[in-house]
């Protein structure tokens, strides 16, 4: 009975906290099929980024004792450029890789993309909104997973954990069960959805964590790694699904993944940052070819920031092709998924 009590009581508090957290506790009007973009977006453009710049403030001191009572009286600072003059287009249905070595801004654009935090300059825009703001109308509209990090609670059921998503996001009950039917068939899980979430392998809290996250119909869905820790078996299976949802939902894509096997399998476009620069935005097969993925990224990776600066700024003055990009690729806005209608 005590058990009871306490499963109980976790589960209401849990609904409480999250509603307050998502939602604010003001229950507005759930959009499905139509969303309302802002003003100023290119209907035919999800994710709109001008000359982005996001700049980390880092507190430094001493070692010991001393250089702890030294920082009181005058603190130090370095600062760190996760993110340097982003041009970024996404298009509606678009399925885009993002990759870069360790430190490259990947994960500090996905958390300025979805609001976590705000650039320092440049402007943003995802779904018509401003992410920092934070809107509730902007919050019902993307999804994030991230491999390393989960969005279920071990202790609920599958059944549970959906229904409670269900509340946060005032998702009709009719469009909820839907929604549940479709990707419950398309993720084979049927068996699984009363079974404690602490109960189930790696790949099948993975699948459930896509539930979670399409459950509501974001509009646009980012991914961060989402295959890490996956066998071959389990990773095979997620890029299955998630090729389907893509092409089936509509719905736009944005991964991050250091493994190559997603990007190529899934990204028809792919996009390269280094030290925070954009050092290549194009098609995916132009830019791996016949080589191997380790050699590719040995190419894009090896050049230093320098070199980096120096070849975009020559390829945009004299319209040569960068060394970093294959042949034949494009540069700058003239790239697929570039904002055409910018100056408009």
């Amino acid at each position: 009975m005590a058990m009871l009590f306490l499963h109980s009581f976790v589960g209401i508090t849990v609904v409480i906290i999250l509603q307050c957290r998502l939602c604010g506790g003001i229950r507005k009007e759930y959009v499905c099929q139509s969303r309302q973009m802002g003003a100023g977006m290119n209907t035919t453009n999800i994710i709109e980024i001008k000359n982005l710049t996001k700049v980390y403030k880092r507190y430094v001191k001493k070692e010991g004792v001393g250089g702890s009572i030294a920082s009181l009286f005058r603190r130090k600072y370095t600062e760190k450029k996760a993110v340097s003059g982003l041009d970024l287009c996404i298009g509606r249905g678009e399925f885009v890789g993002l990759i870069g070595p360790n430190g490259a801004g990947k994960t500090t654009l996905i958390k300025m993309l979805t609001g976590i935090i705000a650039p320092t300059s440049g402007e943003i825009s995802v779904l018509g909104y401003y992410p920092n703001e934070m809107k509730n109308a902007f919050k019902k509209q993307y999804a994030v997973v991230m491999g390393q990090k989960s969005q279920l609670f071990f202790e609920l059921t599958v059944n549970d954990i959906l229904r409670l998503f269900k509340e946060i996001y005032e998702i009709p009950e009719a469009d909820f069960q839907r929604n549940k039917a479709y990707f419950t068939e398309l993720f084979g899980v049927r068996e699984l959805m009363d079974v404690q979430v602490r109960t189930l392998s790696l790949g099948e809290r993975m699948k459930m964590e896509l539930i979670v996250a399409l459950l509501h119909d974001p509009g646009v869905l980012f991914l961060d790694e989402p295959t890490i820790g996956l066998d071959v078996v389990a990773s095979a299976q997620i890029r299955k699904f998630l090729k389907e949802i893509n092409e089936e939902k509509r719905t736009t894509i944005l991964l991050t993944s250091h493994y190559m096997e997603d990007i190529r399998t899934l990204c028809g476009r792919c996009v390269v940052l280094n030290h925070g620069i954009k050092i290549y935005d194009g098609k995916t097969e132009e830019l791996f070819g016949e080589e191997e993925p380790a050699a590719v990224m040995e190419r894009l990776y090896g050049k230093t920031e320098r070199e980096e600066t120096g070849n975009r700024k020559e390829d945009t003055e004299a319209g040569t092709n960068n060394p970093m990009r294959p042949a034949g690729s494009k540069s700058g806005k003239d790239e697929k998924g570039a904002c055409e209608n910018e100056d408009a």
